[in-house]
């Protein structure tokens, strides 16, 4: 009686065990996917090197987490329908109903397949890179994942930015091979705005010499000059050309030098409005 019952248990615990290995299988798969994923990505960068921007990295960053996702959902599905399988489940008509409810579902997803495909043409045409500092519809942010479906950007302020692809209206990527810092203060009008360019220039040849700074600065700082004449006094400018993303850490020690010989001058800014 004993052995008829083990009998009846064991197609069970046969069955049970495929689907186990079929579950185990997907996810070596997976791992192995990604790790051979993050080998190519180690060899393409090692063969054609990085250079001081660091963009080849970033593109191959951006499309290994891509292929990373989609062969993960492809090595799932095939584990699952193989595990149904198992099951006994029979997927034809499964499989069937799927097309027709895809079918109706699809008539009312046009915007996610414009999702799809603006996320597609986001990797392909290399426009946007994880890391890269971008402003998409008006929205700045570093870029941190780059979807089939969404761009997800953190803002300056730690605010998390998801972007549906298809409504991407303007992009502008302000770390594309290199960057610029723009330098722009309001002088009183009574003030010497010669000398305070002379000493804006002085400033960005200092910085551009030092150690800390020199291997984030491309060229040397390119004083424009007068803007403008405005109500509150002549507005000055400058700009400084720099490693991308590293236009912020340039432009506060400017300011800060800038700042300091300005007032050791007594060169004024406008008051108060």
């Amino acid at each position: 009686m004993i052995l008829m019952q083990l009998e009846a248990w064991i197609p069970g615990i046969e069955r049970a065990a495929r689907v186990a290995a079929i579950v185990a299988g997907a996810w070596l798969l997976t791992r192995i996917a990604a790790r051979l994923l993050g080998r190519v990505k180690t060899y393409v960068v090692g063969r054609q090197g990085d250079g001081p921007t660091g963009e080849v990295e970033k593109r191959a960053n951006t499309l290994v987490a891509a292929l990373k996702k989609l062969s993960t959902v492809a090595i799932w599905m095939v584990a699952i329908v193989m595990a149904l399988t198992e099951l006994g489940f029979h997927i034809e008509p499964l499989l069937a109903g799927l097309g027709i409810a895809g079918l109706a579902i699809g008539l009312g997803t046009q915007a996610l397949i414009k999702d799809w495909l603006g996320g597609l043409l986001l990797l392909i045409e290399d426009q946007i890179r994880i890391g890269d500092a971008v402003t998409i519809n008006g929205i700045s942010g570093s870029v941190e994942q780059i979807n089939l479906r969404t761009t997800i950007l953190r803002g300056e302020n730690g605010a998390v930015h998801v972007i549906s692809n298809g409504l991407i209206q303007t992009l502008s990527n302000l770390t594309r091979e290199y960057s610029y810092y723009i330098f722009e203060t309001t002088l009183a009008h009574r003030a010497d705005a010669d000398r305070a360019l002379k000493i804006l220039e002085e400033a960005g040849a200092e910085i551009s010499g030092e150690d800390a700074f020199k291997k984030m600065i491309l060229a040397p700082i390119e004083v424009i000059g007068v803007e403008r004449l405005a109500e509150r006094g002549a507005v000055i400018r400058a700009r400084m050309k720099t490693l991308p993303s590293r236009q912020a850490d340039v432009g506060h020690e400017l300011n800060r030098r800038v700042k300091a010989r300005l007032d050791a001058q007594g060169i004024a800014f406008p008051p108060p409005p």
